[in-house]
């Protein structure tokens, strides 16, 4: 009796007035409020024995009366060896590589293949998100298709495949000795899953420009909550820079096309998967930072963050009896299959990118790389997929992206003028 207002609440016509999509009526199991319910419920299923499990390993001190074969894998899995980095600042980020003695046309050329893979990985990773969530399948003349529902397994899909990826690289490379209990990658884990699925039900609502400005605009609530939970003191230029946002963003989502159809408008329900997406994301952002102070590299967090990505969806689809639906939907629409596995692929060879262009670059040169990426996202999906931009939209998105770039230009000033500092001064927090 509870659950049908909740769910009433959460259709789009709350806030638009209009006629919902054909493909969100079949059923009531098709909100995405309920599905985020039962998606949660799988997960508790999994964690809450974990929970208790960790809890009596502790108690019992086990570290001390343990024995047997499986004592090194829960020793690793509940305590680890408890090290942590000696710069704890500094553990967020790979060491960075300096050119020793590097030309610089070889220099130039790193930096084009780094802008060329981080640019191929995510648009076409973008256009194919959009594909597989807003489009049908196997349609012809007599029959409309049918649409894929299930955005927890496209979120298995790209875990499992990044998964082995990341466990390839760290069996290949020398890695560093690893320290931290492997289940607290499961918080992580879980706000990582809870994120990319917002972000794929939001594109059933909203248009996949709207998306990507939305995460343009995350430094906004980061601001805020730094400001009032931890009291972070702000420059002037970043206060500056996040109005700017927000007007930019303001001004895309009132502005309104005399062709905007039910697949590009905003809807009530859209923003609070967005909102979602934002805070998931945020605490996945921030408890990694915290991982980090342990010794280890950013490989490796890809590697302990998926394991658990990859048990907690593969329980819940399984829980659900999803996982054969879906597969089934492969067996039946083969351009579905490919486009999944590419789209897998993508965001798999998209982190490895990043964790590189870092590594050689730094962080401020990636920064400009991937803002560049989402300009040309939101114009390849205008392209591709035909969602109208009015002059107003197009002038909101340019002071958006024209904000973003002020905050890295800003931001690498700073950093090079808290070098020369005092030993004794310290420069203000930045987001």
């Amino acid at each position: 009796r509870f659950c049908l207002p909740l769910v009433l609440a959460s259709l789009p016509t709350m806030a638009t007035g209009e006629e919902i999509a054909p493909a969100l009526q079949d059923s009531w199991g098709d909100f995405w409020l309920f599905r985020f319910f039962v998606n949660a419920a799988g997960y508790a299923s999994i964690v809450v024995p974990g929970f208790l499990l960790i809890q009596y390993f502790k108690r019992r001190n086990y570290l001390e009366t343990g024995r047997g074969i499986c004592f090194p894998v829960i020793k690793s899995c509940v305590f680890g060896s408890e090290v942590k980095s000696v710069h704890q600042d500094d553990g967020s980020l790979p060491p960075r590589a300096e050119p020793t003695e590097s030309s610089t046309a070889r220099q130039v050329f790193k930096l084009l293949f780094c802008a060329a893979g981080l640019q191929a990985s995510y648009l076409t990773w973008g256009v194919l998100q959009e594909r597989v969530m807003t489009r049908t399948y196997g349609a012809t003349e007599t029959d409309p298709g049918e649409k894929f529902k299930d955005s927890q397994f496209l979120v298995f899909m790209n875990r499992i495949l990044a998964f082995t990826v990341a466990g390839l690289y760290c069996a290949l490379t020398k890695q560093p000795r690893h320290g931290a209990p492997m289940y607290k990658y499961s918080f992580a884990s879980l706000s990582n899953i809870l994120s990319s699925w917002c972000q794929y039900e939001a594109l059933k609502y909203i248009s996949f420009p709207t998306q990507v400005l939305a995460k343009a605009s995350k430094v906004i609530p980061v601001m805020m909550m730094g400001k009032l939970v931890s009291r972070k003191s702000y420059e002037y230029w970043e206060y500056l820079t996040a109005a700017l946002i927000s007007v930019g963003v303001s001004m895309f989502l009132l502005s309104s096309g005399p062709n905007r159809t039910v697949s590009t408008v905003t809807t009530f329900s859209g923003i609070v998967l967005l909102a979602g997406y934002i805070i998931f994301d945020s605490f996945t952002s921030n408890w990694q930072d915290a991982l980090f102070t342990y010794k280890m590299s950013p490989v490796q967090m890809m590697f302990g963050v998926n394991v658990f990505s990859c048990l907690f969806t593969v329980g819940s689809l399984l829980e659900q009896g999803a996982l054969l639906e879906s597969l089934r939907f492969m067996a039946r629409h083969s351009e579905f299959t490919a486009h999944a596995v590419l789209l897998s692929v993508c965001s798999a060879c998209g982190q490895l990118f990043i964790f590189y262009t870092i590594n050689q670059f730094g962080a401020a040169v990636f920064t400009i790389i991937m803002t560049l990426r989402q300009a040309f996202a939101i114009l390849l999906s205008c392209l591709i997929y035909g969602h109208m931009v009015t002059v107003v939209g197009g002038l909101g998105v340019a002071v958006v992206f024209v904000a973003l770039f002020l905050r890295v230009y800003a931001r690498s000033r700073m950093k090079k003028r808290s070098k020369k500092l005092p030993p004794g001064d310290t420069p203000v927090q930045k987001v």
